[in-house]
């Protein structure tokens, strides 16, 4: 089920015409009344992990997914991925997200074992010995994922970067 309280905003960028959901809405890139249908896509030349507040596509990423567009989360994340080397820390990290974000997805779908198989899948790749990753508090966040897939908390959690590095 999709948020329902409000959370920040962290870019500027507008929320597409409606959360793609397969089977239930037009795919948003293939078909003519997709929201982004025939949109051009450049790819992101470049991603410091030390300079996430920058990148608007990373925090476009978190408002998508802190709203329920989790498909178009994954997305805008993806480019981010790419970006940061998909091997690189920041880039499994990326890439848990973006997979945590596909198990959202599935979980509003009712396919409830893939979605604890991509939850799991994507909190493996959290970092263990790192507090904050990319303005991400990751232990609390994990905790909150684990015991959203779990059943012991109805809302999907939000993921809040950190104060002291919020973008202006």
């Amino acid at each position: 089920m999709p948020v329902s309280h409000s959370p920040p905003r962290y870019s500027q960028l507008a929320f597409p015409g409606y959360r793609y959901v397969p089977g239930r809405c037009p795919h948003p890139t293939r078909d003519p009344e997709g929201h982004s249908y025939g949109r051009e896509t450049s790819a992101l030349q470049s991603f410091d992990p030390e300079r996430w507040q920058n990148c608007e596509p990373y925090l476009y990423g978190v408002d998508l997914f802190n709203h329920g567009y989790w498909w178009e989360a994954h997305e805008a994340w993806e480019a981010c991925w790419i970006a940061a080397g998909k091997k690189s820390p920041s880039g499994l990290f990326l890439q848990g997200l973006i997979q945590v974000a596909a198990a959202c997805l599935k979980k509003h779908q009712g396919h409830i074992d893939g979605a604890l198989r991509l939850a799991a899948d994507g909190l493996d790749k959290f970092p263990r010995q790192q507090d904050a990753m990319l303005g991400i508090a990751v232990r609390p966040l994990k905790t909150a994922l684990q015991d959203f897939f779990a059943g012991k908390k109805a809302k999907q959690p939000l993921i809040l970067l950190l104060q002291e590095q919020a973008p202006e």
